[in-house]
């Protein structure tokens, strides 16, 4: 059975053939493969570990015809053109990016992306935004007390541009916000307030309190004061 938040990535899958970049498991292919959502899969691992137990979870349930797994880093596991989805989850959002735009030419045939954050995802909306995706959905979920972030994103004709509000906080989720959105930002202006009150005698610290002190205006635009 999968997570919450993978069952919410399964959702966005769309389409005849997926790869699932750090699939350690494989449980996502294997379920998007059984429910019959897509024909084939590629799970690419590039830890010994994690990769030994695809091979073995999904031989054990018969899929290998099915679901190839790979070891390698990132995108190099799959040709341009063999997959139509690519998710990538469980990982935080630079590194996410630096996947995406070290795979760029395999982006190339245009593959839906259903990317899945822990931290950082303002990170992941930059590398879309160099690659000429738009997103076209995003969710912000708890789970087990962590709070995730889910992107869908797309090439379509018109580029994305984004201000730099939608960057942090998200173009979808700043429009939607939910409870867990303000949840998780109210967590981090409340951690901000605390810092700068801790800094701020300290002229050492001066640009990092100018910095903190710009990041609550943001705060200040996107959610406002009376969930602060």
């Amino acid at each position: 059975m999968l997570s919450k938040r993978l069952e919410r990535v399964a959702y966005y899958v769309k389409g005849s053939a997926v790869a699932d970049i750090g699939s350690d498991h494989a449980y996502l292919p294997i379920a998007l493969v059984m429910s019959g959502k897509v024909k084939s899969a590629v799970a690419g691992e590039v830890v010994d570990g994690p990769y030994q137990a695809a091979v073995n979870n999904v031989e054990a349930h018969g899929l290998s015809a099915q679901i190839a797994v790979r070891k390698g880093s990132g995108l190099e596991v799959i040709a341009s053109g063999e997959v139509d989805n690519i998710t990538i989850c469980g990982m935080d959002g630079p590194l996410i990016a630096d996947i995406l735009m070290a795979g760029a030419q395999k982006l190339n045939s245009a593959p839906r992306l259903i990317l899945q954050s822990n931290i950082h995802t303002a990170k992941v909306r930059e590398a879309l935004m160099m690659l000429g995706y738009t997103i076209t959905a995003e969710e912000i979920l708890k789970e087990k007390r962590h709070i995730y972030e889910i992107i869908v994103a797309e090439q379509q004709q018109q580029p994305m541009t984004l201000t730099e509000n939608e960057i942090k906080f998200g173009p979808k989720l700043m429009t939607e916000r939910s409870a867990v959105f303000i949840e998780k930002w109210t967590r981090e202006y409340n951690h901000l307030i605390n810092v700068a009150a801790v800094i701020k005698d300290n002229p050492e610290q001066s640009d990092r309190l100018k910095e903190i002190q710009q990041q609550l205006k943001m705060f200040d635009e996107v959610i406002s004061r009376e969930n602060l």
